[in-house]
């Protein structure tokens, strides 16, 4: 699909806009981490933002500047924190070589051949993550709160898959934090133990807060 310059323009102030809205909202009220997802990642890229700039004439707002100006907000990726007394582990979303055998893209091969990259890479992060309270990670464990539905009109041979990680799964199984916080399929919120472990899918802007 291509989009016109003003189309580009609207959709980087729109998400730039509420982005930051969010985020200062937020880091009022207390310490705030974020991983990035599997949606709209090239706009926190200034060379991707400046390709677009080059592109289309146009001077367009640059998320990760941004973003670092906010106060008490830190972006994360693959490390382990500690945040008052707790070990936090935060892992980037990756393509894990289930989902590409699970959904069989048309670009199979490829598609695969990246995923056997970033699964090699995500096991190798959460090997380091030891003792961990909490992991926070994008896509949910392989068959906990992973299922596609129909509601968010996916294509019709996607529903009833599961679009989990079997690499988060094996983790948890192994290491049992005490809970991880995913989030990835919308219709998948909810709550699930695996083992000892409490596992929070936050669906779309969900929220959930425990007293530990």
């Amino acid at each position: 699909m291509e989009f016109t310059k003003l189309d580009t323009k609207r959709i980087y102030q729109e998400i730039y806009g509420s982005t930051i809205n969010i985020l200062e909202y937020l880091s009022k009220i207390a310490q705030t981490y974020s991983i990035l997802g599997n949606i709209g990642t090239d706009m926190i890229k200034n060379s991707e933002v400046k390709k677009d700039e080059n592109k289309f004439k146009i001077k367009l707002p640059y998320l990760k500047k941004g973003i670092s100006k906010i106060n008490n907000f830190y972006r994360v990726k693959n490390v382990v924190r500690n945040i008052n007394g707790l070990r936090v582990g935060f892992l980037e979303y990756f393509i894990d070589t289930s989902w590409v055998k699970e959904f069989k893209p048309s670009d199979y091969n490829n598609r695969l051949n990246k995923a056997k990259k970033e699964t090699i890479k995500a096991k190798r992060i959460l090997k380091n993550f030891k003792n961990l309270d909490i992991l926070v990670c994008h896509q949910p464990p392989y068959g906990y709160l992973d299922k596609i539905s129909s509601k968010y009109n996916p294509p019709k041979n996607w529903i009833g898959k599961h679009a989990g990680s079997k690499v988060i799964l094996d983790y948890v199984k192994k290491y049992q934090p005490k809970y991880v916080f995913c989030g990835h399929i919308h219709e998948g919120e909810g709550k699930v133990k695996i083992g000892k472990t409490e596992v929070y899918n936050l669906g779309v802007a969900g929220h959930k807060i425990i007293n530990l």
